[in-house]
């Protein structure tokens, strides 16, 4: 088992500050649910875990091992999937998979995973946003990486879809630590061992949809 543990976090903007000395802690075998409102910094929390947004402050450790923030992504430990789509729109989905993994086994295990035949001869750019955001999950749970942030996963898309990335999270769980941030609330706590809420700059444990709205994030 990993453990990937996130301390003295905080981010400011232009003075205003998002982030405040916040504290994140998940292990392999773990899907951690991280909520919260628009604005309250979800996307900046997992770009500064991340290591492409630069935090005021922040402490980064796997396994008690210190790591540079400016050097997360080449250790090839942490995973990430923005909101926004990172595949070339003009690539077919079959020339897309050996750009990201030029092993034939790791391809094979893609091809054959679960809906990407049929979508094979497509170029992204024609996908519907379901079977695109599909795609995007299925090439980030088969890096080899420890930990993924998924910022958005289920934002917009169709329920057959919905499913499909559950079922593929509950699969590499076994392997892996993830943390989820989205607005489906329902959609993730159908699938998450513990959740946050982001609000006031800081996180708050968050044990059921009780809680969610106890502390205002959704109303009764």
């Amino acid at each position: 088992m990993s453990t990937l543990v996130i301390s003295n976090l905080t981010k400011s903007f232009h003075k205003k500050i998002i982030l405040e000395d916040v504290s994140v802690q998940f292990s392999t075998g773990d899907i951690l649910g991280i909520f919260g409102r628009n604005g309250t910094g979800k996307s900046t929390l997992l770009q500064c875990m991340f290591g492409i947004l630069d935090s005021d402050s922040i402490v980064i450790r796997i396994n008690n091992k210190e790591i540079n923030p400016k050097d997360v992504i080449a250790s090839k430990k942490i995973g990430y999937l923005p909101q926004d789509s990172f595949l070339p729109k003009e690539k077919k989905v079959r020339d897309i998979i050996p750009i990201i993994f030029p092993d034939g086994e790791d391809q094979d295990k893609i091809f054959y995973t679960q809906g990407i035949h049929k979508i094979e001869n497509q170029k992204a750019g024609t996908l519907s946003l379901g079977e695109l955001r599909y795609l995007e999950v299925v090439l980030l749970c088969h890096l080899k990486h420890d930990f993924l942030l998924m910022d958005e996963p289920f934002s917009m898309i169709q329920p057959l879809y919905k499913e499909l990335i559950k079922e593929l999270l509950y699969t590499v769980k076994k392997t892996k630590g993830i943390a989820i941030t989205d607005h489906y609330y329902q959609d993730v706590l159908s699938i998450t061992d513990t959740n946050v809420l982001l609000k006031d700059r800081g996180l708050i444990p968050v044990f059921d949809k009780k809680d969610l709205v106890l502390y205002e994030y959704l109303t009764s």
